[in-house]
């Protein structure tokens, strides 16, 4: 019989991960207590005020809305692309999965640039298409770059799923619909959780859409209190309000995936999937592929470079703007990934060779800081600073430390799957040879980490880049990026001058998409 020997967890280690947690933790406990500062019939006015309810159904009825189109869109094309005879899948695959590089508020670009009586549609077609605005603009534009989260979870279900059992339910009789209805679709539960847990926290946590659509939700009500009404107690309670639906979301989707149980229990291995013919619905199918590509990449990058091209070749300050945006985003972004990198790595180490409740909850709270919707992480970093550390409000070092709390999810998840490529074995090696235990970290194990480092470091950095609601409330005054040039800029209408930084932030994007795949190989 073999005895695990208990190991204590290393003090040193355990206290820089508890100071990374409180870091998460610390500004949404300010947040509270800013919010508790109201007077009770102050709280009682916050609180019953008529608008809170026509916010919460405008924030239900988007997130619904998109998570129910998302589902109708990524189902489908999951399914063609795994289960069917379609040629070219791979290519299909890639091109459906690439509207992650393109931010929302650049896909509203693309169609504000395509549409209305300037827009490049507008010559094409002879007469003016309406832009995109309100419930509706919001609901397309968001379906349109956020059903990647969910055809991805679907798609590696389905190229995962046992086709054994499809076989047992045609042997019973069921046919068709039948057996995907009754037996694949259940199947596909976890992959549906995990997607609609993602695609809803991002219209949740979304700003640069619904701000230029013009559709107030609870993220576009709290920068407006914050910004312009100067009500910064009801700018807390709006945040609080909204946590609280990103921790109910939270709690379904763990009651939801609680107790069930998908693995095989027979012996051999599963079979692959057979390819469906799809014969005479050849032409809809590809005419259906093409509908999310032509929506999400061609009317975006199609309306960037007409505006490039309009944009005026001896505009030098425009262009040294450009430059500028560039710097500043890049000289955020660089020691946010770098910091995150280094904040995720005691988090991803404790979990793997010291498994415990303390350091699983531990990395749970980093999931929580990147469940946390960002203007309402922003706020709680603003009261944070201004009672705590005044000294850092409106400063490029809050902002950095924003960007590496708040990504810090991103991070962890590659250096954890190299640490458990890293035999521990190598470090009691190095410590039997007279190493200390930091020492033998670092000449053992930390070498075979590096690669998973710089994924973290490259996932946080293209994240940063792209971040808008963070940039907009914790950024020193006047500092703008590209992504604050580009909300600035589209929604005063003026495409052109928005147009460069757009392009900027899709080929910067662009590499989150290959390094995902890259990973995935």
């Amino acid at each position: 019989m073999v005895v695990q020997t208990f190991r204590p967890v290393p003090l040193p280690l355990l206290a820089v991960a508890l100071l990374v947690g409180l870091g998460v933790l610390l500004p949404l406990v300010y947040l509270g207590l800013r919010a508790a500062q109201a007077e009770p019939q102050q709280l009682a006015e916050i609180v019953l005020r008529p608008r809170n309810l026509q916010l919460l159904g405008n924030t239900l009825a988007l997130l619904l809305g998109v998570i129910a189109l998302t589902t109708l869109l990524a189902l489908p094309l999951a399914w063609l692309t795994s289960r069917t005879d379609l040629r070219g899948r791979r290519l299909w695959t890639l091109l459906l999965t690439l509207p992650l590089a393109v931010p929302g508020y650049v896909g509203v670009f693309g169609f504000f640039g395509a549409t209305g009586g300037s827009g490049w549609l507008s010559g094409l077609l002879g007469f003016t298409w309406p832009r995109p605005t309100g419930y509706l603009g919001a609901l397309g534009v968001l379906t349109l770059f956020t059903y990647p989260y969910l055809f991805l979870n679907l798609r590696a279900a389905l190229l995962g799923l046992d086709s054994a059992l499809e076989e047992s339910a045609r042997s019973l009789g069921y046919r068709g619909l039948q057996v995907f209805f009754r037996v694949v679709l259940p199947q596909l539960r976890p992959a549906l959780y995990a997607g609609w847990l993602l695609v809803g926290l991002h219209v949740l946590g979304d700003f640069g859409v619904v701000s230029l659509v013009r559709f107030e939700t609870f993220s576009y009500a709290i920068y407006l209190q914050y910004s312009s009404a100067f009500d910064r107690v009801y700018a807390a309670w709006l945040s609080l309000m909204l946590l609280l639906l990103t921790g109910s979301l939270l709690w379904l989707e763990a009651r939801l995936l609680k107790n069930l149980a998908f693995s095989r229990v027979g012996l051999g291995s599963s079979r692959l999937p057979r390819r469906t013919p799809l014969g005479y619905w050849a032409l809809p199918a590809y005419a259906f592929l093409l509908l999310p590509v032509v929506g999400a990449l061609v009317v975006p990058l199609v309306s960037i470079g007409y505006w490039v091209v309009q944009y005026p070749a001896d505009h030098l300050n425009g262009w040294e703007g450009v430059v500028q945006a560039l710097r500043n985003s890049a000289q955020a972004s660089a020691p946010a990934a770098l910091l995150s990198a280094l904040m995720a790595l005691p988090l991803a180490y404790l979990g793997v060779r010291y498994p415990s409740r303390l350091t699983r909850a531990l990395e749970r709270v980093a999931y929580l800081g990147y469940a946390t919707p960002p203007l309402a992480f922003a706020l709680a970093l603003i009261f944070f600073s201004l009672r705590g550390a005044p000294f850092l409000y409106q400063t490029l070092a809050l902002l950095v430390l924003a960007y590496a709390l708040h990504f810090l999810a991103e991070a962890i998840g590659p250096v954890r799957s190299a640490l458990y490529q890293a035999p521990p074995r190598l470090e009691e090696a190095a410590r039997s040879l007279g190493f200390s235990p930091l020492g033998a970290f670092f000449r053992a194990t930390f070498p075979l980490l590096r690669r998973g480092m710089l994924a973290s470091m490259a996932l946080v950095f293209l994240s940063a880049m792209k971040e808008l609601p963070l940039t907009f409330l914790l950024a020193p005054v006047g500092y703008s990026t590209l992504a604050t040039r580009i909300w600035g800029y589209t929604s005063e209408a003026l495409f052109a001058e928005a147009a460069p930084y757009a392009l900027l932030v899709v080929l910067l994007s662009a590499g989150f998409v290959g390094l995902l795949l890259t990973q995935e190989r």
